[in-house]
């Protein structure tokens, strides 16, 4: 069985997430979480959003997400004792 490949980018949110935040928070049956969000970015769409400061986070349900969410979850917590 071979490896599936991608890349996968932990940034920021900006301000022209805003569509891509929106339409994920729809497919999760959730509201995009407030304040500032890490996003999980794979092949140019957001996949998952975290916020630090609440612990909310919306991810695609349609991907295998449980991963990439760990790894925001993670970095927030390094942010919040940074």
């Amino acid at each position: 069985m071979s490896a599936l490949a991608y890349s996968l980018s932990i940034r920021a949110a900006r301000s022209s997430d805003a569509a891509q935040l929106r339409r994920l928070a729809q497919l999760d049956s959730a509201r995009v979480p407030v304040g500032e969000l890490l996003v999980a970015e794979s092949d140019g769409a957001v996949v998952a959003a975290h916020s630090p400061a609440s612990g909310a986070t919306i991810a695609d349900p349609f991907r295998r997400t449980a991963d990439v969410v760990e790894l925001l979850v993670m970095r927030g917590a390094m942010l919040r004792t940074a």
